[in-house]
């Protein structure tokens, strides 16, 4: 029975790794044994910081928030409180970027917050 030595899916399926792996550094964008193994890994750490960026920027807002509040004599939490009291439904996303880029609307929720305590 003749050898077979794969050709050309082999190759494909090689170069397709190696393209993946540019950009990494020494042997890990040279080599395919340790190309591929770099090449899961980084998809392994990508699945789960797609994830992590999430909380990331929920803490990220949380800061900008109750930065703010503390400007306008509340706590983060005091805020947050006021605000589902008086009926305001706002995301935290909102929230920030208000308090970012518009601080006179921000003071407007803060001190409709209060009034709701």
């Amino acid at each position: 029975m003749p050898r077979v030595k794969g050709g050309t899916v082999t190759r494909r399926r090689r170069k397709r790794v190696l393209k993946l792996a540019k950009g990494y550094r020494g042997a890990k964008h040279i080599q395919f044994k340790v190309a591929k193994d770099q090449v899961m890994k980084s998809g392994l750490y990508a699945f789960r910081d797609r994830r992590n960026r999430k909380g990331e920027f929920r803490r990220l807002w949380i800061a900008r928030i109750n930065a703010a509040a503390r400007m306008n004599g509340l706590s983060y939490s005091k805020l947050m409180h006021g605000l589902k009291e008086a009926g305001i439904d706002m995301n935290r996303k909102m929230l920030a970027d208000l308090a970012v880029n518009d601080a006179d609307a921000f003071k407007a929720l803060a001190e409709e917050a209060k009034k709701a305590l």
